[in-house]
């Protein structure tokens, strides 16, 4: 005997719904590398949705879990490229296996575990750099057109260029009263940068492509680190804490510095990529003297950040 299909029935408020689905469907993603043993590991929240049309009650849910498995395994065994990939493999099966939807939906978010060498006592450590991915998927006929996004979450530090200025104007007022001669006070601030309040910075970055085009992910992160005052990590020796501080306070910068550094390496970078390739740059600033955040963004196409940097 046949169950009844509940879903297919018609709902009593005939409204078609934008988004209908599962969201926080936990799974551990394993990416297979080229040239790598071992496959990136990445532990995974998905959001998947589909529009749902007037007609029917509700969406048979289960088809997304079955979708997300198939790709998943599709991505161990190396035939999906990247985690971008599977959100637009995932949005375009689920066209097939809901054929009442115009439009499918894939979040995905991750953390993405890296080991990393600390700058001068080349001490090896572990950090978690939070990663996105998305897709959208629209019928069109036989071919739908699917578009991807990748981003990532960095952590960095940044020192403040306004305080330091004027923390650098004090010293070179009391090395005058000191009757310390001009040429060795130019040698001091050549060698010593000065001090100023600190933040920690999270710089975000998310690149949208379409068609086949996959984004280097550690492409991604390291533009984020670069962008910021200078790295940071989990675990320091003394020595490696000076060099932090001291590659900090040489390199200070503004939100909004790390916001068009962010794009300068973008055009930079990815050179590759397409002019309507959308690009979305944030900047937090968690500030340190006060009790508000600092924040700066820009959402632009590379085509646009590559003309306003040639002017």
């Amino acid at each position: 005997m046949s169950l009844p299909d509940v879903q297919s029935t018609a709902p009593d408020v005939r409204i078609s719904l934008t988004r209908v689905g599962v969201k926080n469907v936990k799974k551990l993603v394993e990416v297979a590398r080229p040239g790598k043993t071992r496959p990136a590991i990445f532990i995974s929240e998905f959001d998947v949705f589909v529009d749902l049309p007037s007609s029917l009650k509700g969406a048979n849910l289960s088809r997304n879990f079955e979708v997300i498995d198939e790709v998943l395994q599709q991505a161990t065994n190396g035939e999906v490229k990247g985690i971008e990939d599977i959100c637009g493999v995932v949005a375009k099966k689920l066209l097939d296996h809901h054929e009442y939807a115009e439009q499918t939906e894939v979040f995905m978010h991750s953390c993405y575990m890296m080991n990393r060498e600390t700058p001068v006592s080349k001490t090896t450590c572990q950090e978690v750099v939070n990663v996105y991915a998305h897709a959208i998927a629209q019928r069109n006929n036989n071919d739908p057109i699917v578009r991807k996004s990748i981003g990532a979450e960095v952590t960095g530090i940044t020192a403040c260029p306004c305080a330091q200025n004027i923390m650098k104007d004090h010293a070179m007022r009391v090395m005058e009263q000191l009757e310390i001669p001009k040429d060795k006070i130019d040698a001091f601030f050549q060698e010593i940068p000065m001090a100023s309040h600190n933040q920690r910075g999270r710089g975000f970055l998310s690149i949208e492509t379409d068609g086949e085009t996959i984004v280097p992910l550690d492409k991604v992160i390291n533009v984020l680190k670069d962008s910021m005052s200078a790295r940071i990590y989990e675990l320091l020796k003394r020595g490696d804490e000076s060099y932090v501080v001291m590659a900090a306070h040489k390199n200070a910068r503004f939100v909004e510095d790390c916001v068009r550094e962010m794009a300068r390496q973008v055009v930079a970078n990815f050179a590759d990529l397409p002019g309507e390739t959308r690009v979305t740059l944030r900047q937090t600033n968690e500030e340190s003297i006060h009790q508000h955040d600092a924040y700066a963004e820009r959402d632009a196409t590379l085509a646009e950040l590559r003309n306003e940097l040639n002017a």
